[in-house]
């Protein structure tokens, strides 16, 4: 199935390998659109702001994922989910990432593209 309208950032994939960006993404694009608060607790949002926060959410997940959360009618409750389903790697990635970050010596690679490419693996 292909979308009508294009993704403003990269969906949220199946395996939740980039949770931690799609999130900043998709709170600075709430934020912009000013519908941010329709993903944070005890909102007063209308049924159409719902309804578009809803639709922009579903819009930058994976197809499975869409399926698999295909009774949510709430972008709060798809937002809960999705970071109960999620959050943990923050626990698994952040550690792994200072790890990194902590063992990187420019004098280890030959050029430096491979450091700088490296570099910015490590801070993505």
């Amino acid at each position: 199935m292909t979308n009508i309208e294009n993704r403003k950032f990269i969906a949220l994939d199946i395996s939740g390998k980039n949770y931690l960006s799609w999130v900043l993404d998709v709170k600075l694009h709430l934020s912009a659109k000013k519908l941010r608060y329709t993903i944070e607790e005890e909102n007063v949002a209308t049924n159409e702001e719902r309804a578009t926060a809803l639709i922009f959410l579903r819009h930058h997940i994976d197809d499975d994922l869409k399926y698999e959360y295909l009774t949510v009618k709430n972008p709060l409750e798809l937002w809960q989910n999705l970071n109960d389903r999620f959050e943990h790697l923050k626990a698994v990635v952040l550690p792994k990432a200072f790890n990194d970050w902590s063992q990187l010596r420019f004098q280890d690679f030959k050029t430096v593209s491979k450091y700088n490419f490296t570099l910015f693996k490590i801070v993505s």
